[in-house]
Parts: C-alpha cells; structure tokens; sequence
C-alpha cells in the first residue's frame, strides 16, 4: 500500500493521472496518493454510481470527484456490484492508461487481468518487484520475468 501511494503521489506530483479501481489496499492507496499531490486521479468502477463497492470507500468516491477528478462506470445507475463486472472494468481502466503499474498481484489476481487488456492496447507495463517469498508478489516477479519494466523508483516510469 505504501508503494501504491508513493508512485501515485510522485506521478501525479508531475501531472499525471491515476487511473484506478476504487478497490480496497491497492486502488484506494493508489487514489489517495494521487489526491495527497492535489493530482487528477479516475475511478473506475465495477457497479452503478449510485451503488459504490465497496462501502467503505464512498468517501474516497465523493473526495475524488470534489477535487475534480472521476468515478466512471459503464453500467446502470443501479448496477449492484457482481463479480464479473470488476475483470470487466479493467479494460476501461488500461483503456484510458498510457501505461499499466502493478505494485503488488498474486499468482491469480485481477491486475493481470489488466496487464493482458493492457497488453492487447499497446500499452507499457511496469511491475514492482516483490519478496520472493510473499503470495502477494508472485504475479509481480512473473511479469518481470515475462519482459514487463522493472521499476523500484516513480523515475522509472516513462
């Protein structure tokens, strides 16, 4: 959560815009960081407006669009959050990205679902290295290993 912060932070410190998932951990630091610079940052959401997932981050969705930034969903109004609508809105999400960083993903998870969207768009992809030995690192390690750009500084993204 700290990496998600600090290359947020630092990113949107130089203009750009954080493009995240609301999610809880990764995303909201993500947001948060972005927020902390007074940077731009877009939400990206798996439900209706009107029905924010999770509830705990509803605050985080009112901040962003009180600071001029965007809570974005392709559904309904109403929409309840369903489990296929979050691999869904990752497309939208490496959509509207220059590039694609995953700080932290296990062997199975939902940002390497993105980086496939990511990849298919043409987009770079950056991961950050993690302990070999955490769960939470394994997907992060692959990429690298697969070719995605190593970055241990926010100076490494181009």
């Amino acid at each position: 959560m700290k990496a998600a912060r600090y290359f947020s932070y630092n990113l949107a410190k130089q203009g750009k815009t954080i493009i995240s998932g609301l999610a809880k951990g990764i995303d909201s630091f993500a947001h948060i960081g972005a927020l902390q610079a007074n940077g731009k940052t877009i939400a990206v959401i798996g439900s209706g407006l009107s029905n924010i997932y999770p509830k705990e981050n509803i605050y985080l969705a009112r901040e962003i669009v009180k600071r001029k930034g965007l809570v974005l969903s392709e559904y309904p109004l109403e929409t309840k959050p369903k489990k296929e609508n979050f691999p869904a809105r990752n497309r939208i999400i490496s959509g509207l990205s220059k590039a694609v960083i995953v700080v932290e993903a296990k062997e199975k998870s939902g940002s390497l679902i993105t980086v496939d969207f990511a990849l298919e768009q043409g987009r770079e992809v950056y991961a950050v290295p993690g302990n070999i030995k955490s769960c939470n690192s394994i997907g992060t390690n692959n990429l690298i290993k697969e070719g995605a750009k190593c970055i241990t500084n926010y100076k490494d993204v181009k």
